[in-house]
């Protein structure tokens, strides 16, 4: 994303006046969800700044401070796993642009994990992973792309220690396992992965307003 990210965080690039995480922020708050962790590492104090303690939004935000290297995906939920509780929780991503209902995501998903998955976009036209009666595998005739929305078990990270690692390796076991559902999303997702993608986005945004 640079160099729009030289001096500032992804997630406080604005689309339609709006920054990232602010419609994060306000759509787990239409949803019900007002118990806010945030991960962050890259100028993450300019989150918190901007964020505070997430009462103008009507949510309560704890930060999960990653110090020194990124974590990846993994590692920062890891990171994070003392102030999220021993129940399941929802992650979302901050660099995504969707209007996907939160409200009916499961709570408490039989499986480790429950994946949103969406059609491949142009960029990633070779998708994740394989959804078939509601749940994930890593082969099949059809990949979809996963959206950065899922709900989490604490016990899919049994086992793993401190430090960097990526989230897709623990999913791939506990596919391999059976233990990973999932759903498609047929409606607006968008990764905001390049300068040009946020361009993009700001306009078909503007146009739906």
């Amino acid at each position: 994303m640079r160099p729009l990210t030289d001096s500032t965080p992804k997630s406080l690039l604005r689309i339609g006046g709006q920054t990232l995480i602010e419609r994060q922020v306000y759509a787990l708050a239409g949803a019900g969800i007002t118990e806010l962790v945030i991960n962050h590492a890259y100028l993450g104090e300019q989150i918190v700044a901007a964020l505070g303690d997430g009462s103008a939004y009507g949510v309560a935000i704890q930060y999960s401070a990653e110090s020194g290297a990124a974590l990846e995906t993994g590692g920062g939920i890891f990171n994070a796993l003392p102030l999220l509780g021993e129940a399941p929780f929802l992650v979302v991503n901050a660099d995504i642009w969707t209007d996907y209902p939160l409200q009916q995501l499961p709570c408490a998903p039989d499986a480790l994990a429950h994946l949103v998955m969406v059609t491949n976009p142009a960029h990633h036209d070779a998708g994740d992973f394989y959804l078939s009666d509601g749940h994930l595998s890593q082969q099949g005739p059809a990949l979809l792309t996963f959206s950065g929305i899922g709900v989490y078990r604490p016990e899919l990270f049994a086992g793993c220690t401190a430090g960097t690692f990526p989230l897709a390796p623990l999913l791939r076991r506990a596919m391999d396992n059976g233990q990973v559902s999932g759903e498609h999303y047929t409606g607006s997702w968008f990764d905001i992965g390049t300068p040009e993608r946020l361009e993009e986005v700001n306009r078909v945004v503007i146009n739906l307003q």
